[in-house]
């Protein structure tokens, strides 16, 4: 019978959680060496095993790190956490980067490695984006997010398309909330439409740099006013 994951003891977690409030309200800065092992153990009233645990499970969330010979070493104020907690925090600025060079550099690759179906399903999401324009900002958002998927996938391509998954719930938040800050589709509610349509027939005729560039510029201006 397998075993599943062990479980840290309470006192392991209960040392754990001391040292990280320690470290995350500033006692021990960035850069400062910890106690030893001895002095930890003392200070925190268990035994020395439980300390070295506990230090084991902070370096995994990137607080401390030991150094051969020299001790362990505090190198974060806060958790880093997971790839998908970290997107959740991140500025939708910083994943609009992330997104401009997943998606041109998948724009091209659709271009060279696209089939008849990644055209068909390309064209179909064009027509749920158009669809979607009567509807409200955040179902335009989704069914513009839904077309970029379908260009993405034609890359075939899956950490692309991974990575394009994973940074989705916080485009689309920063996405909605750009339209509602604008209200540009109050006087355009298919905008865009045309700068999307010449990327189906970039991908579909091949061109592999007219697709990069038609999806680069939009990015660099989403729902701008400056396309038709």
């Amino acid at each position: 019978m397998p075993l599943g994951p062990v479980r840290p003891s309470p006192l392991v977690e209960q040392a754990a959680e001391r040292l990280r409030e320690q470290i995350t309200s500033g006692h021990w800065p960035v850069g400062t060496r910890l106690p030893g092992e001895t002095t930890l153990a003392k200070e925190l009233g268990v035994g020395r095993s439980t300390v070295r645990e506990a230090l084991r499970a902070l370096a995994g969330a990137g607080l401390v790190r030991p150094r051969q010979g020299a001790g362990v070493f505090v190198t974060a104020a806060e958790e880093v956490g997971d790839w998908p907690t970290r997107l959740r925090r991140a500025a939708v600025t910083d994943v609009y980067e992330v997104r401009m060079a997943v998606e041109v550099h998948a724009a091209r690759l659709a271009a060279r490695r696209r089939s008849a179906e990644d055209v068909t399903a390309m064209e179909r999401a064009l027509e749920g984006r158009r669809a979607a324009a009567s509807s409200s900002d955040a179902d335009f958002v989704d069914a513009d997010i839904a077309f970029h998927a379908a260009v993405v996938a034609a890359a075939h391509n899956p950490v692309l398309a991974d990575l394009f998954g994973e940074f989705t719930p916080v485009l689309r938040e920063g996405l909605v909330d750009l339209l509602a800050l604008t209200g540009l589709r109050a006087t355009d509610p298919n905008t865009a439409d045309a700068a999307h349509a010449a990327l189906v027939r970039a991908v579909a005729d091949g061109d592999a740099e007219a697709a990069a560039e038609i999806l680069r510029a939009e990015l660099e201006d989403p729902f701008g006013e400056g396309r038709g």
